[in-house]
């Protein structure tokens, strides 16, 4: 399979080829919707949002400079999308759990044979994140966006994106640490 840049997507898309926008599709929706399932902690919805996200990205496609990637583009269009799915459902992003362990229906993991397992585990946890802090750790570690290209796509400064990054370390790190099961797998 050749590999076409996005840019040459876009063109194509932008002189009429509106099919080719199925190629970023199938490019950016398993990324998205991770991203997305993280911050809305709800399947369903992050379903719901990606496709926003898309249609938006679809109409506001005429628009795009090329000043940044496409990818950090659309990202911002989802992030933006789940920032206002939350508010709109005026939802307390860091209540208090009464359980970590219930809510993630944990028990002792052995790591020895598979680190898959471990990866779920630790995937499980970041998805008990707020969701800023999923959301960074999602861009930064799977898809190995710079905090530069998080900041644009956040709409913050890079030194507010190094903190938030710093913080949602500490907080899995500390979360990790609280649970009992972490004690027997690190």
């Amino acid at each position: 399979m050749i590999d076409i840049k996005d840019n040459d997507i876009i063109d194509s898309i932008k002189r009429g080829n509106v099919s080719d926008f199925t190629l970023l599709i199938d490019k950016y929706k398993n990324r998205a919707f991770s991203l997305l399932r993280r911050m809305l902690k709800d399947e369903m919805e992050a379903e719901d949002v990606l496709q926003e996200s898309f249609i938006k990205a679809y109409y506001a496609l005429p628009g795009f400079q090329y000043k940044s990637k496409f990818s950090t583009w659309f990202y911002r269009i989802v992030y933006n999308s789940a920032l206002t799915k939350l508010a709109s459902k005026k939802r307390n992003i860091e209540k208090g759990m009464s359980s970590l362990e219930e809510e993630l229906n944990l028990t002792y993991i052995d790591t020895s044979d598979d680190d898959k397992e471990l990866k779920v585990w630790i995937n499980k946890m970041i998805e008990q994140l707020p969701a800023k802090y999923s959301a960074v750790i999602n861009f930064f570690y799977n898809d190995d966006l710079s905090c530069e290209e998080i900041g644009e796509v956040m709409g913050t400064s890079v030194s507010n994106v190094k903190v938030i990054l710093h913080r949602a370390r500490t907080a899995l790190k500390d979360m990790m640490i609280k649970n009992k099961s972490t004690e027997e797998i690190l």
